[in-house]
């Protein structure tokens, strides 16, 4: 278990955190927090304010994994695999919980979540040649506009919000177009293994 793998879990914990917090009936326990009114239109739940907080913490440690992994030759299978898990965990729980509770159209959870287990199929098939798939530009784009989509959701979109302009919504939709468009080039430069 090196500071890599270490730093992985802890995203996993976050996650963890991140889902309860978004999921606890905080209202009916008697634990809710203020609500903040801004323009006199927009009504601010703090809960997800914070889960935004934590939802960043956790995506840079995304990032900080990795470049320590890389830097310090700490890769090991292990770290490939619950990396990735790590990034299911905190992205396709908090889409469908933020689809679930209307701020986002179902379909965008959808898209992402049959993309990557279509992604990983393919890459399973393609591990199992002895073949290494490599993270493509369309992909890291996808999860680019993903985080930052999902970022300003929790924060209600603002401060775009007070001049109308649906941001967040504009990313999350970018990121669903480039996640087909992402598999489908992980696909046509495996077919001839996968076949």
């Amino acid at each position: 278990m090196n500071l890599a793998n270490k730093i992985t879990i802890g995203r996993i914990v976050m996650s963890i955190f991140i889902i309860a917090l978004l999921l606890f009936p905080l209202d009916a326990s008697g634990l809710a927090l203020p609500k903040l009114f801004i323009n006199e239109s927009i009504v601010v739940d703090l809960k997800y304010i914070l889960a935004g907080f934590l939802f960043i913490i956790a995506a840079i440690t995304d990032f900080f994994d990795g470049y320590i992994a890389r830097k310090h030759h700490m890769i090991t299978d292990f770290g490939k695999m619950i990396d990735a898990i790590a990034d299911k965990i905190l992205v396709n729980s908090v889409l469908i919980i933020l689809a679930s509770n209307g701020f986002i159209s179902p379909v965008i959870p959808v898209i992402i979540v049959v993309r990557d287990t279509a992604v990983d199929a393919i890459k399973m098939i393609v591990g199992n040649k002895g073949k290494v798939v490599a993270a493509i530009q369309t992909g890291k784009l996808k999860t680019a506009c993903l985080m930052t989509g999902i970022t300003l959701t929790l924060f209600y979109n603002l401060p775009f919000e007070l001049w109308n302009f649906k941001v967040s919504d504009a990313l999350l939709i970018v990121a669903a177009v480039l996640s087909v468009v992402s598999g489908m080039q992980y696909y046509a430069m495996n077919k001839e293994v996968i076949k």
